[in-house]
Protein backbone atom coordinates (compact mmCIF):
# COMPACT_ATOMS: atom_id res chain seq x y z
CA UNK A 1 0.00 0.00 0.00
CA UNK A 2 2.81 2.39 0.86
CA UNK A 3 4.56 1.48 -2.36
CA UNK A 4 1.37 2.16 -4.36
CA UNK A 5 1.00 5.65 -2.76
CA UNK A 6 4.61 6.48 -3.59
CA UNK A 7 4.05 5.58 -7.29
CA UNK A 8 0.84 7.66 -7.43
CA UNK A 9 2.72 10.63 -5.89
CA UNK A 10 5.50 10.34 -8.51
CA UNK A 11 2.92 10.39 -11.33
CA UNK A 12 1.24 13.50 -9.90
CA UNK A 13 4.55 15.30 -9.70
CA UNK A 14 5.26 14.33 -13.30
CA UNK A 15 1.90 15.71 -14.49
CA UNK A 16 2.42 18.86 -12.43
CA UNK A 17 5.88 19.34 -13.92
CA UNK A 18 4.53 18.83 -17.44
CA UNK A 19 1.74 21.38 -16.89
CA UNK A 20 4.25 23.84 -15.43
CA UNK A 21 6.59 23.50 -18.43
CA UNK A 22 3.73 23.67 -20.95
CA UNK A 23 2.33 26.81 -19.33
CA UNK A 24 5.79 28.40 -19.30
CA UNK A 25 6.36 27.59 -22.97
CA UNK A 26 2.97 28.99 -24.01
CA UNK A 27 3.65 32.11 -21.92
CA UNK A 28 7.06 32.60 -23.57
CA UNK A 29 5.63 32.22 -27.09
CA UNK A 30 2.76 34.60 -26.25
CA UNK A 31 5.14 37.22 -24.85
CA UNK A 32 7.44 36.93 -27.88
CA UNK A 33 4.49 37.33 -30.27
CA UNK A 34 3.42 40.49 -28.43
CA UNK A 35 6.91 42.02 -28.31
CA UNK A 36 7.95 41.16 -31.90
CA UNK A 37 5.88 43.89 -33.64
CA UNK A 38 7.36 46.53 -31.34
CA UNK A 39 10.90 45.40 -32.07
CA UNK A 40 10.25 45.10 -35.80
CA UNK A 41 8.87 48.63 -36.07
CA UNK A 42 12.28 49.97 -34.94
CA UNK A 43 13.96 48.66 -38.11
CA UNK A 44 14.38 51.14 -40.96
CA UNK A 45 11.77 51.17 -43.70
CA UNK A 46 12.58 49.24 -46.87
CA UNK A 47 13.13 52.43 -48.90
CA UNK A 48 15.53 53.77 -46.29
CA UNK A 49 17.41 50.48 -46.03
CA UNK A 50 17.77 50.43 -49.81
CA UNK A 51 19.63 53.76 -49.64
CA UNK A 52 21.94 52.61 -46.85
CA UNK A 53 24.62 51.55 -49.30
CA UNK A 54 25.28 52.06 -52.98
CA UNK A 55 27.71 50.42 -55.38
CA UNK A 56 29.48 52.47 -58.01
CA UNK A 57 31.46 51.17 -60.96
CA UNK A 58 34.53 53.35 -61.52
CA UNK A 59 35.67 51.74 -64.79
CA UNK A 60 34.92 54.76 -66.96
CA UNK A 61 36.34 57.44 -64.67
CA UNK A 62 39.68 58.56 -66.11
CA UNK A 63 42.50 60.16 -64.07
CA UNK A 64 41.62 63.78 -63.46
CA UNK A 65 37.88 63.17 -63.76
CA UNK A 66 35.27 63.38 -61.01
CA UNK A 67 31.81 61.97 -60.64
CA UNK A 68 29.03 62.71 -58.20
CA UNK A 69 26.80 60.02 -56.70
CA UNK A 70 23.87 60.49 -54.37
CA UNK A 71 24.00 58.60 -51.08
CA UNK A 72 21.51 59.12 -48.27
CA UNK A 73 20.33 62.31 -49.96
CA UNK A 74 23.81 63.84 -50.06
CA UNK A 75 26.21 64.23 -52.97
CA UNK A 76 29.34 62.10 -52.79
CA UNK A 77 32.32 63.32 -54.77
CA UNK A 78 34.53 60.62 -56.25
CA UNK A 79 37.71 61.88 -57.86
CA UNK A 80 40.21 59.80 -59.79
CA UNK A 81 43.26 61.77 -58.78
CA UNK A 82 46.26 62.25 -61.00
CA UNK A 83 49.78 61.50 -59.76
CA UNK A 84 50.35 65.24 -59.45
CA UNK A 85 47.26 65.64 -57.24
CA UNK A 86 48.32 62.70 -55.08
CA UNK A 87 51.84 64.08 -54.60
CA UNK A 88 50.45 67.54 -53.86
CA UNK A 89 48.11 66.10 -51.18
CA UNK A 90 50.78 63.88 -49.61
CA UNK A 91 53.44 66.58 -49.27
CA UNK A 92 51.30 68.76 -47.00
CA UNK A 93 52.14 68.36 -43.33
CA UNK A 94 48.94 67.70 -41.34
CA UNK A 95 50.22 69.96 -38.54
CA UNK A 96 49.79 73.01 -40.78
CA UNK A 97 46.09 72.32 -41.44
CA UNK A 98 43.09 73.65 -39.51
CA UNK A 99 41.71 70.08 -39.23
CA UNK A 100 44.92 67.99 -39.14
CA UNK A 101 44.61 64.79 -41.13
CA UNK A 102 47.09 63.19 -43.49
CA UNK A 103 46.15 62.18 -47.02
CA UNK A 104 46.81 58.52 -46.17
CA UNK A 105 44.15 58.65 -43.44
CA UNK A 106 41.55 59.87 -45.93
CA UNK A 107 41.96 57.38 -48.78
CA UNK A 108 42.09 53.60 -49.15
CA UNK A 109 43.71 53.79 -52.58
CA UNK A 110 45.72 56.94 -53.30
CA UNK A 111 44.21 57.39 -56.76
CA UNK A 112 40.61 57.45 -55.47
CA UNK A 113 39.31 60.18 -53.19
CA UNK A 114 35.75 59.72 -51.94
CA UNK A 115 34.18 62.49 -49.85
CA UNK A 116 30.71 63.75 -48.99
CA UNK A 117 30.21 66.87 -51.11
CA UNK A 118 28.77 69.09 -48.39
CA UNK A 119 30.72 72.04 -47.00
CA UNK A 120 31.30 71.63 -43.29
CA UNK A 121 30.53 75.29 -42.64
CA UNK A 122 26.84 75.64 -43.46
CA UNK A 123 26.09 72.71 -45.74
CA UNK A 124 26.47 74.20 -49.23
CA UNK A 125 27.66 72.03 -52.11
CA UNK A 126 31.20 73.10 -53.09
CA UNK A 127 32.24 73.63 -56.70
CA UNK A 128 35.07 71.66 -58.29
CA UNK A 129 33.51 68.54 -59.75
CA UNK A 130 33.50 69.83 -63.34
CA UNK A 131 36.64 70.86 -65.18
CA UNK A 132 35.12 74.31 -65.73
CA UNK A 133 34.28 74.86 -62.04
CA UNK A 134 36.26 77.17 -59.81
CA UNK A 135 38.45 74.95 -57.59
CA UNK A 136 40.07 77.52 -55.36
CA UNK A 137 43.75 78.10 -54.64
CA UNK A 138 44.44 74.48 -53.69
CA UNK A 139 42.95 72.73 -56.72
CA UNK A 140 40.24 70.87 -54.80
CA UNK A 141 36.82 72.34 -54.11
CA UNK A 142 35.59 75.86 -53.54
CA UNK A 143 32.43 76.68 -51.60
CA UNK A 144 30.73 79.65 -53.27
CA UNK A 145 28.57 80.44 -50.23
CA UNK A 146 31.28 81.73 -47.88
CA UNK A 147 34.58 81.02 -49.64
CA UNK A 148 35.86 77.85 -47.97
CA UNK A 149 38.57 76.15 -49.98
CA UNK A 150 39.50 72.47 -49.88
CA UNK A 151 42.60 70.80 -51.30
CA UNK A 152 42.84 67.68 -53.48
CA UNK A 153 42.39 65.52 -50.39
CA UNK A 154 39.20 67.34 -49.33
CA UNK A 155 40.92 68.98 -46.37
CA UNK A 156 39.95 72.51 -45.37
CA UNK A 157 42.70 74.93 -46.23
CA UNK A 158 41.08 78.36 -46.14
CA UNK A 159 37.78 79.91 -45.13
CA UNK A 160 35.23 79.54 -42.37
CA UNK A 161 34.64 75.77 -42.66
CA UNK A 162 35.83 74.12 -39.41
CA UNK A 163 36.45 70.60 -40.69
CA UNK A 164 37.55 68.62 -43.72
CA UNK A 165 35.01 67.21 -46.14
CA UNK A 166 33.62 64.06 -44.56
CA UNK A 167 34.92 60.73 -45.80
CA UNK A 168 32.01 58.25 -45.85
CA UNK A 169 32.35 54.61 -44.94
CA UNK A 170 33.30 52.78 -48.11
CA UNK A 171 35.09 49.68 -49.34
CA UNK A 172 36.34 48.41 -52.65
CA UNK A 173 34.50 45.23 -53.59
CA UNK A 174 36.62 44.78 -56.70
CA UNK A 175 39.44 46.83 -58.16
CA UNK A 176 37.10 49.47 -59.59
CA UNK A 177 33.82 48.68 -57.85
CA UNK A 178 33.22 50.59 -54.63
CA UNK A 179 30.45 50.23 -52.05
CA UNK A 180 29.59 53.36 -50.11
CA UNK A 181 27.77 52.90 -46.84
Amino acid sequence: MAQQNATLSDKQETRRDFLFLATGAIGAVGTASLIWPFIKQMNPAADVAALASIEINLDKVQPGQSITAMWRGKPVFIRHRTQEEIQQAQTISPDTLPDPQSDQERVQKPEWLIVVGVCTHLGCVPLGQKNTDQKGEYGGWYCPCHGSQYDTSGRIRKGPAPKNLEVPTYSFIQDKLVRIG
